[in-house]
């Protein structure tokens, strides 16, 4: 099946079963985040408390951990959730923020790698050299360094963690160890709307509910965050705008958006 039709018969899913994707995510992104999945189908619950992550995780559909904002309580959320959702037999997916930029992250990134299986790790290029335990050049949260440049490092990690790994920018690239599909769409003024990589990630978590390949879930959640991205920025004068348009094109995206919006790279 083409890509614009597989990933949109996943959003049509989600859209007939508003899937509760379970939230454990960093501060500056909770509402972006919970927004998108509301306008994408889905049912978010985000929450900071260990207990109530556990609980959570063992009802929902899929889990998001996402270590923007690590403080201690949001650790011990995020494991309690893992450890639940393995329990539960819940996807999990990953998005180590800035995993190599201090060694408080890069511990934190362990100890949820090593919490329970995740099924998907999404991250920018720095974020996947980092856990795959190679140099990556960073500033902060954001990559000094291109998705391509870090193709055999998620190829590595995604054999050893035996998960999906998707490398986001300019061009996104998805790999299970083996196969690999590299998707292009998109805008450049994406990169100035805080959240929308802890987004990117939100969406994976949604697609993980609806398909249990992992691989094609995280492929078709990338091609909807293309789609939507470059079509919000078409009639956008700016970062506010786009963050608006954003959400409203998410809203109402048809497979005709995803023919025209994302593509894979040759």
């Amino acid at each position: 099946m083409p890509l614009a039709a597989a990933a949109f018969a996943d959003l049509g899913r989600i859209r007939d079963e508003n899937p509760l994707v379970v939230n454990i995510t960093n501060s500056v992104v909770t509402n972006t985040t919970a927004n998108a999945l509301l306008a994408l189908g889905a049912s978010p619950a985000m929450t900071h408390h260990p207990a109530d992550a556990a609980s959570l995780a063992g009802l929902a559909r899929a889990v998001v951990c996402n270590m923007g904002t690590p403080g201690e309580e949001d650790v011990a959320s995020m494991l309690a959730a893992s450890r639940a959702a393995d329990a539960a037999g819940v996807p999990v997916v990953f998005d180590p923020v800035a995993a190599g930029a201090t060694p408080w992250r890069r511990e934190v990134a362990r100890r949820v790698l090593d919490a329970g299986p995740v099924a998907a790790i999404r991250g920018n290029a720095s974020e996947i050299l980092s856990l795959a335990g190679e140099e990556a050049a960073s500033r902060g949260v954001d990559s000094l360094q291109g998705s391509l440049e870090a193709v055999d490092a998620a190829a590595a990690l995604a054999r050893n963690r035996s998960c999906v790994v998707c490398v986001s920018g300019a061009v996104d690239v998805v790999t299970d160890g083996e196969k690999r599909l590299e998707l292009a769409g998109g805008h450049v003024m994406m990169t100035r709307v805080t959240g929308l990589g802890c987004t990117a990630t939100a969406l994976v978590g949604a697609f993980l509910a609806v398909n249990g390949d992992a691989f094609a879930a995280t492929v078709h959640a990338m091609a909807v965050m293309a789609a939507t991205g470059s079509l919000a920025a078409a009639g956008a004068t700016g970062p506010g705008s786009l963050a608006v348009r954003f959400l409203d094109t998410l809203y109402s995206l048809a497979e005709a958006d995803l023919r025209a919006g994302a593509r894979v790279a040759s």
